[in-house]
C-alpha cells in the first residue's frame, strides 16, 4: 500500500511564482509527490485554476519542452517519468536553492580554514619556508618584498647595481586543508514525519539531493550515501532519493546507527560522519532478527541499546550530528545524551532552514580532521 502525504509551502510556492519559475516549481512538486511527474503536473494545472499560475502561461506547452529537454519520458506502459537528466536536474534545482539561502542570511557558515598543505590556494600569502611548494610561490608579492629590500637605503640605485633575489623576499600562498570525508544521510522515514500538518521528510531528501550534487561537483574524493530507517534501516541507491517517502513505521534509530556504521567502516576517506535527520524518539529495535517496537514514552530498553551503539560510533571514530525536527523536552534530552556519548553534534532545527545547517556543516567540519 502505498502511504503518501502532500504539504505545499506557501511561501515556497509565492516565491516561485512570482519569478514565473516553472521549472523550479514542477521540480518541487516532484519531489513532494515522491516522483510521480503526473501528480505534479495535475498539480500545476490545479495551482493555474486557483488564479495563482497565469491564465496566458501555456502549461501544456512547458509539460511538452520537458520531454523536448528529456528531462521527462515514458515508461513501458506509457506513463511520465522522470529521465536521469530529469533526476539530475532536480539535485542542482536543490543545491542552488539550499546555497542561495546561504548566501543570503551568512548565518551558520563559518567555514574554517586550516593552514598547510592542501588542494585549494587561497589568495592569502605568508613567508616561505624551506620545504614549502615552489608552484605556491607569488612572484609578483616576491619580487614586490626585493625591490623594497634593495632600495631601502633611501638612494636610487643606477641601472648598473645589482638586483638580488633573497629567501626573505619569497611569499607563497596559503592552502586550505581539505581531507576527504565519507557520509552517511540517515533520514527518518517514520509516520510521524509526515504528521501535525507538516512535511518533513521533502526537506530531508532536497538536503540528500542537495549533498549529493556538492559532493559530485567539488568534492569528487568525498563518498556519500544514503540511509532510510522506519522499523528497519535499509540503504538505498542515490537516483532514488527523489521518490523517497514516509510510511506507517516506528524509529528504529539503532539500527539506522548500525547500518551505518558498517557502510562507512567500508571505506578509506580519514574522515567518516553520519547526518542523523529525525523528528522522532527512538521506538524500535532489531534484536535476533525480529523487531521489538514500543511507541509509548522512551523504552529504557530501545534508549539503552540505541546509546550503545552511538558510542560503538565513537570508539570507531564516527562522528554523529543529528538535526532534530522536534523540541520537546524528552526528545531533547534523549538527543543530548547521545550526542554526549558520541562526542557529537546536535542541532535543533526546522525543515526550513534544515538545509542551511547541513550544507554550512558538512563544508566546515570537512576542512579538519575527526579525532
Amino acid at each position: 500500500m502505498r502511504h503518501q502525504y502532500l504539504y505545499l509551502d506557501p511561501d515556497l510556492i509565492k516565491a516561485l511564482l512570482a519569478g514565473l519559475d516553472l521549472l523550479r516549481l514542477f521540480n518541487q512538486l516532484v519531489l513532494a509527490t515522491g516522483g510521480d511527474v503526473e501528480e505534479a503536473q495535475e498539480w500545476m494545472r490545479y495551482l493555474q485554476s486557483e488564479g495563482h499560475i497565469p491564465q496566458n502561461i501555456d502549461l501544456e506547452a512547458f509539460f511538452a519542452s520537458l520531454q523536448e529537454q528529456n528531462l521527462v519520458g515514458r515508461d513501458s506502459e506509457g506513463g511520465l517519468q522522470l529521465t536521469t537528466g530529469g533526476e539530475r536536474r532536480i539535485r542542482k534545482s536543490a543545491f542552488e536553492e539550499i546555497f542561495a539561502t546561504l548566501g543570503r542570511s551568512g548565518a551558520g557558515y563559518h567555514p574554517i580554514r586550516a593552514s598547510g598543505e592542501g588542494i585549494e590556494r587561497l589568495p592569502e600569502t605568508r613567508p616561505y619556508n624551506f620545504g614549502d611548494d615552489i608552484h605556491l610561490l607569488d612572484s609578483a608579492r616576491s619580487l614586490q618584498n626585493a625591490f623594497k629590500r634593495n632600495n631601502s637605503g633611501g638612494s636610487r640605485r643606477s641601472e648598473d647595481d645589482d638586483f638580488n633575489l633573497m629567501e626573505e623576499d619569497l611569499e607563497v600562498y596559503e592552502t586550505e586543508h581539505l581531507t576527504s570525508c565519507a557520509t552517511v544521510v540517515a533520514i527518518d522515514i517514520s509516520h510521524s514525519m509526515i504528521l501535525y500538518g507538516e512535511d518533513r521528510i521533502t526537506p530531508a531528501k532536497t538536503v540528500a539531493l542537495a549533498l549529493t550534487e556538492l559532493i559530485t561537483t567539488k568534492y569528487p574524493k568525498d563518498d556519500l550515501s544514503v540511509v532510510l530507517f522506519g522499523d528497519q534501516a535499509e540503504q538505498v541507491f542515490l537516483s532514488e532519493i527523489p521518490y523517497i517517502q514516509a510510511g506507517p513505521y516506528h524509529t528504529n534509530t539503532r539500527d539506522a546507527l548500525q547500518l551505518s556504521r558498517s557502510i562507512l567502516a567500508r571505506q578509506r576517506q580519514p574522515n567518516k560522519q553520519i547526518f542523523l535527520i529525525t523528528d522522532g524518539k527512538p521506538s524500535a529495535i532489531t534484536e535476533g532478527g525480529r523487531v521489538y517496537k514500543n511507541p509509548f514514552g522512551l523504552d529504557m530498553r530501545i534508549v539503552n541499546l540505541t546509546l550503545e551503539e552511538a558510542d560503538l560510533c565513537r570508539r570507531q571514530k564516527v562522528v554523529i550530528t543529528t538535526f532534530m525536527l522536534a523540541t520537546d523536552t524528552m526528545l531533547t534530552q534523549f538527543v543530548e545524551k547521545l550526542t554526549q556519548i558520541n562526542r557529537g553534534r546536535a542541532y535543533f532545527a526546522s525543515p526550513y532552514n534544515l538545509g542551511e545547517f547541513i550544507l554550512a556543516d558538512y563544508i566546515r567540519n570537512r576542512r579538519r580532521r575527526v579525532r
